[in-house]
């Protein structure tokens, strides 16, 4: 390794000498170094999309919009930096563990500056049939808090409400919305029925 760097030294003051280009340009990179450092541990926080860490960036006014484009072109050309792998995991994550429907997700993706056909790409892990699985599993979570069937209509109306607002939060279709919800509360109410 030693040898390696010798070799490498020997280069750099060889270019120096003919008075080439260096090899580094020590200018640019120490504008470039605390930009590099504050991406890296915002990386290390959580993965972000390039808008979304171009834009926490360039909250400092004390670096300037090339050096940081730079820096971001670096990190991406390091593949630390992947708006189709951030997407797809973005996707794949808040689908699972937060039960939120592609129209939701996309907008958030929107947000995130992530590029239209990325998005696409990446909403294509959810299935029509793994929409309606969460959406069924929040419905019966929340039919599952209801305590007695409803004595009347307006009782009735008032459960419906409730499951279909959270399948409505969540970005879920009014139609299916509707459907799942139903279905839900008729099974917890000849649950409680029967029990």
């Amino acid at each position: 390794m030693e040898a390696k760097l010798e070799k490498l030294r020997t280069a750099m003051e060889k270019v120096a000498e003919e008075g080439g280009e260096p090899i580094i340009d020590a200018d640019a990179e120490a504008v470039k170094a605390p930009i590099r450092s504050r991406a890296l541990r915002l990386l290390d926080q959580r993965a972000r999309s390039r808008e979304e860490l171009r834009g926490r960036l360039a909250e400092s006014d004390e670096w300037p919009a090339a050096a940081i484009d730079e820096v971001l072109d670096d990190l991406t050309r390091s593949k630390l930096l992947d708006d189709a792998h951030f997407a797809r995991e973005w996707v794949r994550q808040r689908h699972a563990a937060r039960g939120k429907s592609r129209m939701v997700l996309d907008r958030e993706l929107a947000g995130k500056g992530i590029a239209p056909h990325l998005r696409e790409e990446a909403l294509e892990q959810v299935t029509d049939a793994d929409e309606s699985e969460v959406a069924r599993a929040l419905a019966a979570k929340k039919a599952g808090t209801v305590k007695a069937p409803p004595a009347d209509r307006a009782g009735r109306d008032k459960d419906l409400r409730r499951v279909v607002g959270v399948l409505a939060r969540r970005g879920f279709g009014e139609g299916m919305s509707l459907a799942i919800a139903r279905e839900a509360l008729d099974a917890r109410y000849e649950e409680l029925s029967s029990g």
